[in-house]
């Protein structure tokens, strides 16, 4: 009965070994059949610069002060921060106190009615940055009423470290990228004399090529270029895969249509969307993956869906 038990457990054994080696060709073949979605793109020979980015602030050079020209009440107001005048624009109207004293005399004695009122107006065109004085204030000779900026002459004040002033000569064109990422070409004009004592920067004068108009005190960023290649290979950044320490660099490139295979490279100047590769020399028929390369093996099964 024994024998019969153990000979029963070899045939057992003997047929799951079997299913075993069966099943690991089947596993194999299903795993070599598994591709991976990706899109492809090409190399180019072109020029790729690198740049800086510095912080710059909007500024008015050009502002004319509004001021009083008699003492009184002001009973009309005709601006607001940010509204853009016109020469010769009313803005204000201001009854003399003397005008003010006498009305509660004339409804009694007409001969005493006066009206007293004067109309202040904008002398000069622009955008009214700052408002010092409302409807019923008291104003004396004198006083700022309120301040108009010169549109043309807003600059962005830019702030670069002493070490980088090479790269911010005059007559240097360059981008300005505002908070919403809308880019504006401008050229730095001058630069004033004096350097900051903290931060030790010195502030250089951007004129930006636009009619936008741009309230005071924005803070955006310019960007110079530090140095450009020229005729040099070109691709996308998405390209360019590393390894956790950052100094290893490849690209996943594809022998045929359905495989890529890892190719190392060397890189050279690295901006926002693209990247320098110095080598190894790619042709330009050559397609790279952009988007679906992250995690594959040396060689992958790849099928891309955009050509």
């Amino acid at each position: 009965m024994r024998k019969i038990q153990t000979l029963v457990h070899l045939i057992v054994l003997l047929a799951l070994i079997s299913c075993q080696s069966n099943s690991k060709p089947a596993e194999a073949d299903e795993s070599s059949k598994v591709t991976t979605p990706v899109t492809v793109t090409s190399i180019t020979t072109s020029s790729i610069s690198k740049v800086i980015n510095l912080t710059a602030t909007s500024s008015y050079l050009r502002k004319n002060t509004v001021k009083s020209s008699t003492s009184g009440y002001i009973t009309k107001t005709s601006c607001t921060i940010g509204q853009y005048v016109k020469a010769g624009s009313p803005l204000y109207e201001v009854k003399t106190k003397e005008a003010d004293a006498l009305s509660n005399f004339s409804k009694t004695n007409p001969e005493l009615a006066f009206n007293g009122e004067l109309t202040i107006k904008a002398p000069t065109s622009g955008i009214i940055t700052e408002v010092t004085k409302q409807a019923n204030d008291y104003v004396a000779d004198g006083d700022q009423l309120c301040i108009i900026a010169d549109q043309s002459s807003l600059v962005f004040l830019l702030n670069v470290p002493f070490e980088q002033n090479k790269h911010a000569a005059i007559g240097t064109n360059c981008q300005i990228v505002l908070p919403d990422s809308t880019r504006i070409e401008g050229t730095i004009t001058s630069k004033l004399a004096a350097i900051d004592a903290v931060s030790q920067t010195q502030s250089f004068i951007v004129k930006p090529h636009t009619n936008i108009q741009l309230p005071e005190n924005l803070t955006a960023f310019v960007q110079l270029r530090e140095s450009t290649k020229v005729n040099t290979q070109v691709t996308d950044r998405k390209c360019i895969l590393t390894d956790e320490t950052m100094e290893n660099f490849w690209v996943m490139k594809l022998i045929n249509d359905s495989t890529a295979v890892k190719i190392p490279v060397k890189t050279g100047i690295v901006t926002d969307n693209q990247a320098e590769i110095i080598s190894p020399v790619f042709d330009k028929s050559d397609r790279l993956i952009n988007t679906g390369n992250y995690g594959l093996p040396d060689t992958a099964r790849v099928n891309i869906i955009q050509p």
